[in-house]
């Protein structure tokens, strides 16, 4: 029987390609998880409190509950998961002691290093082959779907 299938349009397999990406992070995400005692949203809520730190931005529950699209008992849940691990301390906002700001404790960055660091040398090492203006065009399209995917609404 002939394979009567049309080749892909490349932007399409680039698509693709990206969410197999994705897919696979997602399963090394919930593998993480489940050595270390958390839920997959814990390991995601580390994730946007790291980021948040690199970002220079304060770490509140409301920040990690909007980007994680939790109601505030639910982004409480998980805050008192990973309090209890020691992964994750809350602490007086220097500047304004009402707030109260999440900070990711080192031991967390340590066993997530430990964990992802060879995926993520790996892929530093992938891009020290390519040319800065190939490294630049990665980041526009990376970008570029980064805003996509939080500026629309699915199906819409």
């Amino acid at each position: 029987m002939a394979d009567n299938r049309q080749p892909e349009p490349e932007n399409l397999q680039l698509v693709h390609l990206l969410r197999a990406v994705t897919v696979e992070f997602g399963m090394r995400q919930a593998e993480f998880a489940a050595r270390n005692g958390m839920h997959p949203t814990d390991v995601r809520a580390l994730i946007c409190l790291l980021d948040a730190a690199r970002a220079g931005e304060p770490a509140t529950a409301g920040l990690l509950g909007a980007r994680l699209g939790l109601n505030s008992a639910g982004t409480t849940a998980v805050i008192d998961r990973l309090e209890r691990l020691g992964h994750v301390a809350r602490v007086r906002d220097a500047l304004d002691r009402r707030r109260v700001l999440l900070r990711v404790e080192p031991q967390a960055i340590l066993l997530g290093r430990e964990f992802f660091g060879p995926l993520i040398d790996g892929v530093l090492v992938v891009l020290d082959s390519f040319e800065p203006a190939e490294r630049d065009a990665v980041r526009r399209f990376l970008t570029a779907a980064h805003t996509v995917f939080t500026t629309q609404e699915p199906g819409a």
